[in-house]
C-alpha cells in the first residue's frame, strides 16, 4: 500500500476552515496554552525541515536517526504528535507501546522518495534480482521509506539505514552477504558505496518501471543494486549550481546532503547527514561562507541561527520540501485542540504484524554493531 492509498484510508476529516483564519499571535499562545496543560502526556518531536512556526514548538529536534532514537526511548509520552512526514510518523508508531497515541498534523505530509518503492514493486524486483544473483543479496532500505518496505527487508534479514549511519551499516551488510540491495535512494546509495572504495562500474541501478537493470559494467561482478529512486529536493541540485558558487564566491565552502547526485557530491567540499551538515557550520570559524545543498528551511534556519558566518543555498532558487511544510501552524493547533477535546485526528497505526517485521530492520540499525 502506497502513501496515497494510506491517506485515502486513514484520512476522515479535512481541518476546519476558521484555523487558515486565525491570527498567528492566537494560534501561538493556544498551542502554548495546550502544550502547558498536557505536560509529559504530550510530545512534540520535529524534524530539521520544519517550518520555525511549528519548530518552536517542539520538544525534540533532530534529523530521521535521531527521532527513531528518542521514539524508542520514549515511554512516557501518551501522545506523540509527529512534525515529520508520514514514514517517519510510521516509525515513532512502530517504536512506541501500543498505549502510545501516535499523530501527524497532516496526513498529506508524504514523501515522494518513499512511494517510489512500493511493496509489489520490490517484490518483483526482489524475484529477478534473486534470478540474476542468486542468495548472494542483502536488502538495505533508507529509514525513507514505508512501512511495508522496512517489513520486507527485516524479513530477508537486512536493516533500515540514515544518512548519518548508512557507511557503517553498509559496512556491516557486507559481512553479512555479497551483494547489497540498497532503496530507494539511489543517490544515497552510490555515494556511500562509493566512499567505501567501490567502483561505479560495480554498481546496477533496478528499474522498477523497466524491471530491468541499468549497468555500465560486468552485471556479474556488481556488488550494490540501487533503486531507481531520488529526492526531489536533494536531486534538484545540479554541478551547474556548484561552478556558479565558486566562480560568484571562491572563499565558499561547499557542503551538500548526500541525497545528491554522484556529480555534486564529487564537485562539492563536504557530504554528510544534516547533523553533520549542521555541526560542521557551528564549529566553523567565525566570518566563514558556506553554500549548503539541502532544504531551504533548514539553510534559512542556519543562517538566522549563526550570524558571524554568511549561510546561502547552493541552489539560488532555493529548495523545500513541499510535502515536509504541510505540517504548519494551524494544522499543529488543530491536532491539539482535537487532543484537548478528546479526539485524535490523523492517527498513524501500522498493522501489528507489518510492525514487527518492520521493527526486526530497525532493530538491526539501532543495535550496537561491532563491525560499525
Amino acid at each position: 500500500m502506497n502513501f496515497l492509498e494510506l491517506v485515502q484510508q486513514q484520512s476522515g476529516s479535512m481541518m476546519p476552515e476558521h484555523y487558515k483564519t486565525m491570527a498567528v499571535e492566537e494560534m501561538e499562545a493556544e498551542v502554548r496554552r495546550i502544550k502547558e496543560k498536557m505536560g509529559s502526556r504530550l510530545f512534540i518531536p520535529c524534524h530539521h525541515y520544519q517550518k520555525d512556526e511549528v519548530v518552536q514548538f517542539a520538544d525534540a529536534i533532530g534529523d530521521s536517526l535521531q527521532l527513531a532514537q528518542i521514539s524508542a526511548k520514549n515511554t512516557e509520552a501518551e501522545f506523540i504528535v509527529f512534525c515529520g512526514v508520514h514514514f517517519m510518523a510510521e516509525t515513532a508508531d512502530i517504536l512506541t507501546s501500543d498505549e502510545q497515541k501516535v499523530i501527524l498534523p497532516d496526513m498529506w505530509a508524504g514523501c515522494s522518495l518513499a512511494d517510489m518503492a512500493d511493496l509489489p514493486q520490490t517484490e518483483r524486483g526482489w524475484e529477478a534480482m534473486q534470478k540474476q544473483f542468486g542468495d548472494t543479496i542483502l536488502p538495505l532500505t533508507y529509514i525513507n521509506s514505508t512501512a511495508a518496505i522496512k517489513a520486507f527487508v527485516g524479513e530477508q534479514g537486512g536493516a533500515t539505514v540514515t544518512s548519518s549511519n548508512a557507511r557503517p551499516m553498509l559496512e556491516w551488510a557486507f559481512t553479512q552477504k555479497e551483494r547489497v540491495l540498497f532503496l530507494p535512494d539511489q543517490h544515497l546509495g552510490r555515494n556511500t558505496a562509493y566512499d567505501l572504495g567501490i567502483p561505479l562500474e560495480q554498481m546496477a541501478v533496478w528499474d522498477p518501471v523497466q524491471e530491468a537493470f541499468e549497468c555500465a559494467g560486468d552485471l556479474d561482478q556488481v556488488k550494490i543494486i540501487l533503486w531507481k529512486g531520488h529526492c526531489s529536493v536533494h536531486a534538484l541540485f545540479t554541478p551547474e549550481n556548484v561552478k556558479h558558487v565558486r566562480t560568484r564566491h571562491p572563499d565558499a565552502k561547499i557542503i551538500v546532503h548526500p541525497e545528491c547526485a554522484r556529480e555534486v557530491v564529487a564537485l562539492a567540499d563536504f557530504a554528510g547527514s544534516t547533523k553533520t551538515i549542521i555541526d560542521m557550520i557551528q564549529k566553523a570559524e567565525p566570518g566563514s561562507k558556506w553554500a549548503v545543498g539541502t532544504e531551504m528551511n533548514l539553510v534559512n534556519r542556519l543562517a538566522k541561527q549563526m550570524p558571524d558566518k554568511e549561510v546561502f543555498s547552493l541552489n539560488p532558487v532555493m529548495c523545500a520540501c513541499l510535502t515536509m511544510n504541510r505540517i504548519d501552524l494551524p494544522h499543529l493547533l488543530w491536532a491539539l485542540e482535537s487532543l484537548e477535546k478528546g479526539e485524535i485526528i490523523n492517527p498513524i497505526t501500522v498493522d501489528p504484524d507489518l510492525a514487527a517485521k518492520a521493527k526486526w530492520a530497525l532493530d538491526r540499525m539501532l543495535e550496537p554493531k561491532t563491525s560499525c
